[in-house]
């Protein structure tokens, strides 16, 4: 699988200045399940099952999917939050971990996250100012310089450092405090912005606001984001190319005129077509996704897709789709034997 989506890459790195900052290889998180069983197999919750993609410098890679499709999980793996059963995380060419590779102290200098509640990711006892200045003052820069960086910071945000630097969380609306958690995971210089769920619990109003700030900081400074979210409309905003996911797989990847414009598997088209219109005459009068996701401790065999897909056949069950490159010229990528040639699927051509 790795190679075909190492083909996506190659294929669309045409630019000479174009190089892939991140590249993640087969990442693999099972959660053990706390069981009164003393005979059998143990019980793994299949978190994130051998995922990879890559990131171009100075692009937006999203990442959509019902909730509990591993999203998040995917995010806190490449932070080293929670530890990886299996797979690689190279970023700038160096791998995380082993001979030469980049430490856990390097990598967070390198990778910064934003969280979703913004008041719960700051400390309450630390002012803005401090906050923002925590991480350089832990890397070793004199606190002043730390905090004149915090000011500086503040003002890149929106946020005027005369009126905020001294403010507690608490004092803060939560646009505000997550300008704050803007300015602090920029605060070492990285060179990948992790951004799960940055705006889901703002006001739409504010959103907005801090969607375009998150453009202008991209064009300014030259960032590289992953951008986690399950607003498929926001995604489609910020995106250069968007990876799907179902039940800890990857299910497609692709630039984000391919997927929202061309979408080949069956969960992408679902997702898409329940997206709310505002036209009154776009009504959907049933569902386009029936059922729930199956339990990840016990997923589906072949295609984990198979029992909500009105396509599904006996080669669904039987074998599961390897993610294959379905148009060369993007690197458009799906996992569904629709699109697999000599798969056996009756849909296939």
């Amino acid at each position: 699988m790795v190679e075909h989506t190492m083909l996506m890459t190659a294929a669309r790195s045409t630019a000479p200045e174009l190089r892939p900052l991140l590249s993640v290889r087969n990442l693999r998180k099972y959660f053990p399940v706390r069981s009164d069983r003393l005979m059998g197999p143990r019980l793994l919750v299949q978190a994130v099952d051998d995922v990879s993609f890559t990131i171009t410098a100075g692009e937006t890679l999203g990442i959509v999917g019902e909730s509990g499709c591993g999203k998040s999980t995917t995010a806190r793996l490449l932070m080293h939050l929670i530890a990886p059963d299996a797979g690689e995380v190279w970023l700038g060419g160096k791998r995380l971990g082993g001979s030469g590779g980049f430490t856990l102290r390097e990598l967070r200098r390198n990778m910064q996250m934003v969280f979703q509640d913004s008041y719960a990711s700051l400390n309450p006892r630390l002012s803005v100012r401090d906050s923002i200045a925590f991480g350089p003052r832990a890397h070793g820069v004199p606190a002043e310089k730390a905090r004149a960086k915090a000011r500086e910071l503040l003002g890149l945000v929106g946020l005027d450092p005369g009126q905020f630097s001294r403010r507690y969380p608490h004092e803060l609306s939560g646009g505000q405090r997550q300008r704050v958690n803007l300015a602090r995971a920029l605060a070492l210089d990285p060179k990948l912005e992790i951004l799960d769920e940055a705006v889901s619990a703002l006001d739409k109003s504010i959103e907005a606001q801090v969607l375009n700030l998150l453009m202008d900081l991209k064009r300014e400074l030259g960032l590289t984001y992953l951008f986690i979210s399950h607003d498929l409309n926001v995604v489609q905003y910020v995106s250069d190319h968007v990876l799907v996911m179902y039940l800890g797989k990857v299910v497609e990847l692709g630039t984000v005129d391919d997927i929202y414009h061309r979408p080949r598997h069956p969960y992408t088209r679902a997702l898409l077509a329940s997206r709310p219109s505002m036209d009154p005459e776009a009504r959907i009068d049933r569902s386009p996704l029936t059922g729930d996701p199956p339990n990840p401790i016990n997923p589906p065999s072949g295609c984990r897709f198979r029992t909500r897909c009105a396509f599904a056949e006996a080669v669904c069950e039987k074998v599961e789709p390897a993610l294959t490159v379905c148009s060369a010229a993007s690197g458009h990528a799906v996992a569904c034997h629709m699109h697999i040639d000599r798969s056996g699927h009756s849909r296939h051509g």
